[in-house]
């Protein structure tokens, strides 16, 4: 058993909301799991190169060999700056591979994911990484644990739904690269900034109530996820 933990909240102080929940869940899932192994990456501390030219043209020239096929990757390498951008995306993605449980802190930045985030996401979506030569992939059993947490409320009920791009974004993508949708749970804390914020005293019950939610929910995941045999 293997959890890959990533943060991308770009605020690394004690007060990011995101990377509290993503501790405890990472504290509370290996306190059950002693046994098993654990990485955690920060995203913002050791940021993903944005992908470059020498991506996009081994991508496309693995597109045109034919995936899922299998793809010989270093045979398909024509030049050194393919090589550093494919050695820098083979490791990223050996760690999702190599992963059981996969804990992503994805605050959410103009209604959408950080930068820091989205460049990771960009690098490891590389044609046929996931892919077998049957078509099926080797997420399948991949449990995914995406935690978000929001300035306001964008949940049901609360008028601005049509502006949350981060969770439909992160179900689409993951379930494209064949994770299954029972396997992805998105717990989210909400109206995190009424602490701080004047004028938003009045939303402060209702964060506190979504903050103990996400904690309790994080908690019962934390337990219930597969243990080491």
């Amino acid at each position: 058993m293997r959890l890959l933990h990533l943060d991308s909240s770009a605020h690394r102080a004690a007060e990011s909301v995101s990377r509290r929940l993503t501790d405890l869940f990472a504290r509370t899932w290996r306190a059950g799991n002693d046994r098993a192994e654990y990485h955690h990456r920060d995203l913002v501390a050791d940021p993903v190169p944005p992908i470059g030219p020498a991506y996009c043209a081994l991508g496309r020239r693995v597109e045109q060999h034919g995936v899922p096929a299998p793809v010989r990757y270093d045979e398909l390498i024509e030049t050194e700056d393919e090589r550093r951008e494919w050695d820098l995306t083979r490791a990223l993605v050996d760690e999702v591979r190599g992963s059981d449980v996969l804990l992503l802190g994805a605050p959410m930045y103009n209604f959408a994911v950080p930068a820091a985030l989205k460049a990771w996401i960009d690098r490891i979506t590389f044609p046929g990484v996931f892919t077998g030569a049957d078509g099926s992939s080797s997420l399948a059993d991949l449990r995914v644990v995406v935690v978000t947490s929001r300035g306001g409320a964008y949940g049901p009920g609360s008028g601005a739904e049509d502006l949350d791009f981060l969770a439909p974004y992160l179900r689409s993508w993951l379930t494209k690269q064949g994770v299954a949708a029972r396997n992805i749970e998105i717990v989210v804390a909400d109206r995190t900034l009424a602490e701080i914020v004047p004028g938003y005293e009045q939303a402060r019950p209702a964060a506190a109530r979504s903050l103990a939610a996400a904690h309790e929910r994080l908690g019962v995941l934390a337990g219930a996820l597969p243990v080491p045999t």
